[in-house]
């Protein structure tokens, strides 16, 4: 059961990565509270998938096939969002290299997978952000929620890649809070715990789930609505206040 956030409602929302995951979480949440989310996923049949499953149920939402590593890509996107809605006022820069990657120590990490996890995870998300905060200045008004994991909070083995992308993150959301502040824009960090989705890879097997659960201090497995929970917080005028700040959400595993 998600919080009831009126503020939400007709907001025009950019989410990369939407279709899949914890993605298609964040849109479906977005969309019931009214919002107008913004399918952003490479693979376009699988963004219109979930464009028609929600328009069907009376939402407003469409999807847009964009390559988040490419800056022209992103500049066609972004500018037909604003063409289509007239507003672009929140950014979940969700989108990553994760589920692809291989998994072993740094020292054998081929390196086009290095600049892969790089140019997807830091590179795409400073250009999505690059790119829709001038329409966010002219309204002096903002969102972007940058996600990270709590991967980075354990120094977790094997995954040196995706650990660096995802630890960048934290600087550049500080950062960016501090340069625009002062037009109301509001950027924070969403870092989740060890989540189940459709989308999971062969190596995160039920042990590995389990283990997880135990080291937490809620002995449960999160689930894809809690961090739309904490998504859908960060993303409202509740959370005006609040910028520059990594909200972990694993169920008390990790301590920031």
């Amino acid at each position: 059961m998600s919080a009831n956030y009126p503020s939400l409602k007709d907001r025009v929302v950019i989410v990369t990565g939407g279709a899949q995951g914890l993605g298609r979480s964040f849109v479906t949440n977005l969309a019931e509270q009214g919002a107008k989310p913004i399918i952003v996923q490479r693979n376009f049949e699988l963004a219109k998938e979930l464009e028609q499953e929600l328009n069907q149920k009376g939402h407003d939402t469409f999807a847009i096939s964009a390559d988040i590593g490419s800056q022209e890509s992103v500049q066609k996107m972004v500018a037909q969002v604003h063409e289509k809605c007239g507003r672009i006022d929140i950014l979940v820069n969700n989108a990553a290299m994760l589920k692809n990657l291989a998994i072993g120590p740094f020292w054998e990490i081929p390196m086009n997978e290095w600049y892969d996890a790089i140019n997807v995870n830091i590179t795409g998300a400073f250009i999505c952000a690059r790119e829709v905060v001038p329409y966010m200045q002219k309204r002096n008004w903002g969102r972007i929620v940058n996600l990270s994991s709590t991967t980075i909070l354990s120094g977790k083995p094997n995954y040196l890649h995706y650990s660096a992308s995802k630890s960048a993150m934290i600087g550049i959301t500080r950062a960016m809070a501090r340069e625009l502040g002062d037009w109301n824009i509001t950027v924070n960090n969403l870092m989740p715990g060890t989540t189940k989705t459709e989308s999971d890879r062969t190596s995160a097997h039920d042990e590995y789930f389990a283990n997880a659960v135990k080291q937490q201090s809620i002995h449960r497995l999160a689930t894809v609505q809690d961090h739309a929970n904490a998504l859908m917080f960060l993303c409202s005028d509740e959370a005006g206040f609040i910028t520059g700040q990594c909200m972990v959400s694993d169920g008390g595993r990790s301590f920031l």
